[in-house]
């Protein structure tokens, strides 16, 4: 049933929003076109040694893969419920540099010639803004951009100069103006301060703060680009890697985007779990969509938050306002480098942890038959 609303749906623009796609270092190995395996890591040397955790976890991985294989029954979801703009936070830099950035302590990277794996889930939009994109340097940041240009697919967040990292990805939308895609970056989520980009300086946008006068200088640069029939999305990578909390800053920066930049939807990331969802003003706030793809199977601590498990978000909104009408989440369980659907009883733990983690802003998760997830709130 939930599944009909939003398929039926004509008058809604769907956004298809995915958390961290991290399809460097293990993944990229058992891809068509594998990179260097050489990382510089104080435990493993080797990508291919993620590949060999994963198999002796759960069994052989068929490498080389096809470029579809590793979004497995996430493609079935896609087709079915056929959004119409398709959105990731690309936690990777594409490119074949030996550059690494020195001092940090994991480097993903991912050859440009799997791309594939991007287009053949026929992603619009990916975030860049994020702690991974100059894992290999300059060089390596300027591959990416054209990688990304080169197959079609937009891109914000990072570029060569601060004009282009603050530029938004725009998807035209049939007879309803355009999705206007920004992207910004908190050094809480561990990014480096210098890889912020300036006016001479390649790099990413990065946030200064959390601050009223942060939301005011980004409401400047939304008006500058935002008109009438265009939907604005924040896709913000902050916080940690593992915790529920919300932070009050980032809550209040989320309010302000909302209230007086005219944000429609929040697009958060860097968690490697799922956090709490708000409904704020009729808009929709994911404060932590989780990782969706990862090469993390069969690395052990942190079990109990469930990084193996993903969801795929599908909002509904209303195109002349930004209201959230509908959002659906399919469940994803992340095996032999694949997303496969769930069983009942991890569905029905994804539903217990939304609801007690949305219980302080109002949100509640429906279980449906199919094991999809729908959001419940108040509505005025």
């Amino acid at each position: 049933m939930a599944e009909e609303i939003f398929k039926k749906a004509s008058k809604m623009v769907k956004l298809f929003l995915g958390g961290d796609v991290m399809t460097g270092r293990g993944v990229d190995q058992i891809l068509p076109n594998p990179g260097s395996p050489a990382i510089h890591e104080s435990f493993l040397k080797s990508a291919r040694d993620y590949v060999r955790l994963a198999e002796e976890l759960h069994g052989p991985i068929p490498k080389p893969v096809n470029f579809s294989y590793i979004w497995g029954d996430a493609l079935a979801a896609l087709e079915s419920l056929a959004p119409d703009v398709r959105m990731i936070n690309l936690e990777t830099s594409v490119t074949r540099s030996d550059s690494f950035w020195e001092g940090k302590g994991i480097h993903y990277r991912m050859s440009p010639e799997n791309i594939g794996c991007l287009t053949a889930a026929r992603i619009d939009i990916c975030s860049l803004a994020n702690n991974h994109v100059l894992d290999w340097g300059y060089r390596g940041l300027m591959e990416t951009l054209e990688t990304l240009k080169k197959a079609n697919i937009n891109s914000a967040g990072a570029g060569q100069n601060l004009k282009e990292a603050e530029a938004p990805a725009a998807v035209e939308m049939k007879n309803q103006g355009r999705v206007l895609a920004f992207s910004w970056g908190a050094g809480t989520s561990g990014i480096p301060l210098d890889w912020g980009a300036s006016r001479n300086k390649p790099g990413v946008n990065l946030l200064p703060d959390f601050s009223r006068q942060t939301v005011h200088l980004i409401q400047k640069k939304i008006q500058a680009r935002k008109n009438a029939g265009d939907l604005a999305v924040a896709s913000i990578h902050w916080g940690g890697n593992w915790g529920y909390e919300v932070s009050p800053g980032q809550r209040s920066l989320a309010h302000g985007l909302i209230e007086e930049a005219g944000v429609d939807v929040i697009h958060g990331h860097s968690s490697h779990h799922l956090k709490g969802i708000e409904v704020y003003r009729e808009k929709l706030i994911l404060y932590g969509c989780g990782d969706l793809i990862n090469d993390y199977e069969g690395i052990g601590g942190y079990e109990w938050f469930r990084s193996d498990l993903a969801l795929m978000y599908f909002a509904g909104l209303d195109p002349s306002t930004g209201r959230l009408i509908h959002l659906q989440m399919t469940p994803m369980q992340m095996r032999n480098f694949r997303l496969n659907r769930v069983s009942r009883p991890d569905a029905q733990w994804l539903r217990d942890t939304l609801c007690r983690e949305g219980e302080k802003f109002g949100t509640r998760v429906k279980l449906n038959h199919d094991n999809t997830l729908t959001l419940e709130w108040s509505k005025p």
